[in-house]
């Protein structure tokens, strides 16, 4: 299991506040997208043509993002709470969460591989 905890991950979250990630294991947050049906769509996606619509609408994506990794983040890696609060919100921004939990296990390999 992967977590991210630990001073670099708090200090990201302190000297940007618009750019906080997701904390505690990723695979939770994974399995319950998986789950919910939100990854395999995401993977057939024309991505070149989803980015592009993405860069138009920066700042709100960016604010809604945060919103939903605040309320994720207070569920503390409790699948059945992660799930009722993504239950509500819209697919797209669905679609936009797993595109950053993809990004930060990107991330999190990249460091492993660096390390």
């Amino acid at each position: 299991m992967m977590k991210r905890e630990g001073s670099s991950a708090r200090a990201q979250q302190m000297t940007a506040p618009h750019m906080q990630g997701l904390q505690g294991d990723l695979q939770v947050v994974f399995d319950v997208l998986y789950e919910m049906g939100v990854i395999e769509p995401v993977l057939k996606m024309d991505w070149q043509a989803h980015l592009r619509g993405m860069e138009s609408q920066v700042s709100a994506t960016r604010l809604q993002l945060d919103d939903v990794i605040r309320q994720v983040n207070r569920c503390e890696g409790d699948a059945s709470k992660i799930r009722e609060k993504l239950a509500s919100l819209a697919p797209t921004t669905l679609e936009v969460l797993a595109i950053e939990v993809a990004r930060e296990y990107a991330n999190f390999h990249s460091r492993d591989m660096v390390h």
